[in-house]
């Protein structure tokens, strides 16, 4: 039953790869500001999550026949119980997997930090350029209630009228 254990992990191992392989891509659509080219990164990355979820609930059903076929029992079985009472082939071979698992994942979250703080700056520049179009009235919080409030001229940068 291990390896069905093992050709399930290289199969989470592939997809991870997959995905950190359309993560770095679209590090590149968000450099370029391609918002068409990001949307459709968004779509396969889901199907991704998709096919990761599906694969790791195959995962821990077989980690979980895999414990209970040498007499240990878990509710959620993890890949170092399996280790832990592996035979020294198999020790091996899981280990080496858990570890390429550990690492594609590790990569994987860097990878997502980086699009994620390109894309903050990207709308901390939309924003300034909007800002810089069309500012916002400071209005206070304070004013007499018994005056009519004038409707505020909206001034930009940019003269219509010219």
């Amino acid at each position: 039953m291990a390896q069905s254990l093992i050709l399930t992990l290289e199969k989470l191992i592939k997809l991870h790869s997959s995905l950190l392989d359309l993560s770095l891509r679209k590090t590149e659509t968000i450099k370029n500001g391609d918002v068409n080219g990001l949307d459709q990164f968004l779509k396969d990355e889901q199907k991704h999550i998709a096919a990761i979820n599906t694969i790791e609930a195959e995962r821990q059903k077989h980690a979980a026949f895999f414990l209970k076929e040498r007499g240990k029992a878990g509710t959620a079985p993890t890949i170092s119980q399996c280790i832990e009472i592996a035979n020294d082939v198999e020790k091996n071979e899981l280990t080496r997997l858990q570890k390429q698992l550990v690492f594609k994942i590790e990569e994987l979250k860097t990878s997502n930090e980086l699009n994620q703080k390109l894309i903050y700056q990207s709308l901390q520049y939309v924003n300034m350029s909007l800002s810089m179009v069309h500012p916002q009235n400071d209005q206070g919080n304070y004013g007499r209630p018994d005056q009519e409030k004038q409707p505020s001229s909206q001034r930009s940068i940019f003269d219509s009228r010219a």
